[in-house]
């Protein structure tokens, strides 16, 4: 079914404002419908279907008429009226289509969705469990991704508090040869994760969240001793964790709280590979319900073409070197 693009210009500048005050409002509505919504100025910028895009405009005229007649519009206002429209076209349109592809999260810089069936995959575990391991190469959007789920948890008021973490692991350099205090030292480590967040949010978002310790970013080493409720939690690069690291970042997340474990296994950076805690940790909890892993491959790889290949290469490398260590070396004649 054709895409199209429609811009609704609201007269009511009260309207604007309540949207522009409340970025969770527009995304309850993405929420709920496939279609884009993006505030322009005046403008509602709508790219969807036809049938879509008519259900959302009505409800823009039951928001301007709710706002003239109470005077203001509650988050419970637009959930009511989201249930209430006419949802018959739209399941028609779901029911048509073979891969049902939402909004993950309205970003400043793009629309985030699922860009292949395993980050869709991805998506719908992280909604249904508390607790999620994405393990895979490198470009696969696990990271990028998870980021985009916990600000869209944040919006929606899902959860108060969002934290990110990894651990700080010399990956052929030395931490005390870096200038700087040890926070200084650390960054360079958490600059992936502040990069992404600067994607998906304004500068000024993102400093006034990180200001009032809505949004932490931080090492792992720094989480021992928390109990953390009602939170968002992101732990990066656990290939780098140790065991002991492991067990204790599973017990720290309290009652209404969600966790996201990303890794990569064949980068893994600890002097003893085998010491890995997402290794162990898949390993043992595979078989626990209400935990989910999510296996990405190279042919996931949703960077630059050529990043797949590149991974694909080193696999290769990587297995023939294998073999070569396990090929038993033939005795000499006349030995015993």
């Amino acid at each position: 079914m054709e895409i199209i693009e429609k811009k609704i210009k609201i007269e009511d500048t009260g309207l604007i404002s309540v949207f522009e005050l409340n970025d969770n409002y527009l995304q309850l509505i993405q929420n709920r419908f496939k279609t884009a919504v993006l505030l322009r100025g005046e403008n509602i910028i709508l790219k969807g279907h036809h049938d879509e895009i008519q259900l959302i405009e009505r409800l823009f005229k039951e928001f301007s008429y709710i706002l003239k007649r109470n005077g203001v519009i509650l988050q419970s206002d637009i959930s009511t009226v989201i249930e209430l429209v006419d949802t018959k076209p739209i399941e028609a349109i779901e029911e048509k289509g073979k891969n049902r592809n939402p909004i993950i999260f309205n970003g400043v810089k793009e629309l985030v969705r699922a860009r292949n069936p395993k980050q869709l995959e991805y998506y719908e575990k992280v909604l249904k469990n508390d607790l999620v391991f994405a393990i895979g190469p490198a470009g696969t959007g696990k990271t990028y991704l998870a980021v985009a789920m916990a600000l869209a948890a944040l919006r929606l008021n899902d959860v108060s508090k969002l934290i990110i973490t990894r651990p700080a692991v010399e990956a052929g350099e030395s931490l005390g040869f870096l200038p700087g205090d040890m926070r200084e030292k650390i960054d360079p480590y958490l600059r992936p994760l502040t990069d992404a967040m600067h994607f998906l949010l304004s500068g000024e978002k993102m400093r006034a969240y990180m200001e009032k310790q809505i949004i932490e970013i931080t090492p792992l080493a720094y989480m021992r001793g928390r109990t953390l409720n009602n939170a968002f939690i992101i732990l990066d690069e656990a290939q780098n964790a140790t065991k002991t690291q492991m067990k204790m970042f599973l017990t720290r997340f309290g009652a209404n709280s969600k966790v996201i474990i990303t890794g990569d296994v064949t980068q893994i950076d600890l002097p003893n590979k085998a010491d890995s805690g997402l290794i162990h940790a898949h390993k043992i909890l595979k078989d626990i319900k209400g935990i989910e892993f999510v296996m990405f491959s190279n042919k996931d790889v949703v960077r630059h073409k050529l990043v797949a290949d590149i991974i694909k290469a080193y696999e290769k490398e990587d297995n023939g070197t294998e073999k070569h260590k396990k090929k038993p070396v033939a005795k000499d004649e006349g030995s015993e």
